[in-house]
């Protein structure tokens, strides 16, 4: 659990939407920027003996108070509670931002983790998550896809404003902003490095749901079946004829088929990203 360079660019992406206010992390967050840009140098060196985020969160982002909750104390966290669990009352609707930065992958119980999340939050306030993504399989128990967000975080069960990005996490220069599938497709992503996934969304009422979380294709298929026309054996035939042979001149001409090869992996060709430069995507954040 820790806040590094890629981490630090997206909270900053975050402070433009406002102050964070009364904050609770998830397990208590490390500072770990070793090789900040030139442009957070003045800012990690003014916090390069601080241990935790917390004082980083209070002075530059505008928390107020700044709790943590942990299963353990070992780490100092302000709230010993196991996110296996349901959280207590008196926790509830609490804190105007939470931050997991990269502890949920780490609960078994993970339906219970996100609700007890949303419970920690107030209506109108927003949750932060910084989960592992492609390529991090053994660093916790799960690894996330952008459609669990997008599902679980939509309007009608009690959300608003969601927005999902990915990251490589040795590149702190671009974000790649996820959309939303519709119509049936997927998003699929392939990536030779790490990923992480980043993502903010607002609660806006006490009465959210984490009920019927489907993916968001198979939902399309069932809704549609009964307004699709049914192939016969000779048409599907054609269509797989056709199909090999698009794939054999795609084999053939080797800039069309590279294209099509990458057209699931973290390049300009992936119809489901837009690559977003860090700098513009904070440069109008400034120090409150």
């Amino acid at each position: 659990m820790g806040i590094d360079i890629q981490s630090l660019n997206f909270l900053l992406y975050v402070h433009k939407f406002g102050n964070f206010n009364k904050t609770i992390t998830i397990g208590r967050q490390n500072l770990n920027i070793r090789f900040p840009n030139k442009r957070l140098i003045p800012l990690i060196t003014k916090y390069k003996r601080e241990k935790y985020i917390d004082q980083l969160l209070k002075d530059y982002f505008g928390s107020t108070i700044v709790d943590s909750i942990d299963a353990s104390d070992y780490e100092g966290a302000t709230i010993i509670h196991d996110l296996n669990t349901p959280i207590p009352e008196n926790l509830k609707y609490k804190y105007d931002t939470v931050i997991d930065g990269g502890t949920l992958e780490h609960i078994y119980n993970i339906p219970q983790a996100f609700q007890n999340v949303s419970f920690l939050c107030r209506p109108g306030g927003q949750i932060i998550h910084i989960l592992p993504s492609n390529n991090q399989c053994g660093h916790g128990f799960w690894q996330m896809s952008p459609e669990l967000f997008f599902s679980l975080y939509s309007d009608k069960n009690g959300y608003e404003n969601t927005e999902v990005f990915l990251a490589r996490t040795f590149n702190s220069s671009n974000f790649y902003k996820v959309i939303k599938p519709e119509n049936g497709s997927r998003v699929i992503i392939y990536s030779k490095s790490e990923l992480y996934v980043f993502v903010r969304t607002v609660l806006k009422t006490k009465e959210f749901s984490h009920k019927n979380i489907q993916q968001s294709d198979y939902v399309y298929a069932w809704n549609n079946r009964n307004n699709k026309e049914s192939m016969s054996n000779s048409t599907l035939k054609n269509f797989i004829s056709i199909h090999r042979l698009t794939y054999n001149l795609a084999m053939q001409i080797y800039p069309t088929y590279n294209r099509l090869r990458n057209s699931n992996r973290l390049t300009k060709y992936n119809p489901n990203l837009i690559k977003i430069k860090i700098t513009s995507l904070i440069s109008d954040q400034g120090q409150s």
